[in-house]
């Protein structure tokens, strides 16, 4: 399964990445609208409906055109409008009610809560939650078709906030292990399918050779697309689901502003060295250590 995310501060920026997907034959189960904003989740609603060739309906105006909708109370954010089929499954939640059953539910007190528990993913939540309480809206596209994950990326890394295009050629990646903690170096860019497989098969093989204390040196990154960002995510929660410890390295300067834009400067745990990040994993390892 592809993540590709894309964070947005304009709705109608958000709006023309909607309708562009929709356009291009992105299938709506594989996309998820995430906002704080009731009118902005009724004018993409409104876009969903208009491509797909719904109409409009409910008494919050949402169409009939979405697959899926929802009313949720997320955790230190509260009150979340996600529209997408796959909301349920990247929220953690057990059937999400239809487009006019989130007009209901926007009318009424009574608003589904989301716990971390039910997520499965603290970091998504986490990442989430930085984005949403800074006013911006999130896309967040899922599939396990590579055509639409390109198609996908194009069009988010065009409209939201994100970084120009990378003239690295390729992406390369070496590891080391410096008595406990392991490092990967990567160089280039972390971008669909051969960054993000890199990054993917590169954790994979520390974890399952039962290295979870990892850092990652992006030093040498100059671009990261909308994929590249939904592997960093699922990459720290692949760590972590292996009660492990994820550090980030020196990125560089395109790349820090990316993932302050982003917010994810929030949820990752970044070092400005190599040597700070390894004192860091192994002070944390010996306190657990000793607890």
């Amino acid at each position: 399964m592809e993540t590709a995310i894309a964070v947005f501060s304009t709705r109608g920026r958000a709006e023309e990445a909607v309708k562009a997907l929709l356009e291009s034959h992105v299938p709506e189960k594989s996309i998820v609208y995430l906002t704080r904003s009731e009118s902005e989740a009724k004018t993409v609603a409104k876009q969903f409906g208009a491509v797909a060739g719904g109409i409009v309906g409910g008494a919050a105006g949402m169409t009939a055109g979405v697959a899926a909708a929802a009313l949720l109370a997320v955790p230190g954010i509260g009150p979340v409008f996600a529209l997408g089929l796959g909301a349920a499954a990247l929220l953690g939640l057990a059937g999400a009610g239809t487009g006019s059953a989130v007009g209901a539910s926007m009318a009424s007190d009574s608003v589904p809560r989301l716990s971390t528990s039910e997520s499965g993913s603290s970091e998504d939540l986490a990442f989430f939650r930085r984005v949403l309480n800074q006013g911006h809206s999130l896309i967040v596209v899922r599939t396990e078709s590579s055509q639409i994950t390109a198609t996908s990326c194009e069009i988010l890394d065009r409209l939201g906030l994100g970084m120009k295009k990378s003239a690295a050629p390729t992406s390369l990646v070496s590891t080391r292990e410096m008595d406990g903690p392991v490092i990967a170096d990567f160089v280039g860019k972390i971008a669909l399918a051969e960054g993000t497989i890199l990054l993917r098969d590169t954790i994979h093989d520390f974890l399952k050779q039962g290295n979870n204390r990892i850092i990652l040196n992006l030093a040498d990154v100059d671009f990261i697309d909308s994929a590249g960002l939904g592997e960093l995510v699922r990459t720290l929660a692949s760590v972590r689901s292996h009660s492990g410890q994820l550090k980030l390295v020196n990125p560089s300067e395109n790349v820090h502003k990316l993932l302050r834009i982003t917010k994810l400067d929030h949820v990752f745990d970044i070092e400005n060295d190599e040597a700070s990040a390894l004192v860091s994993l192994r002070q944390n390892s010996n306190a657990k250590a000793a607890g």
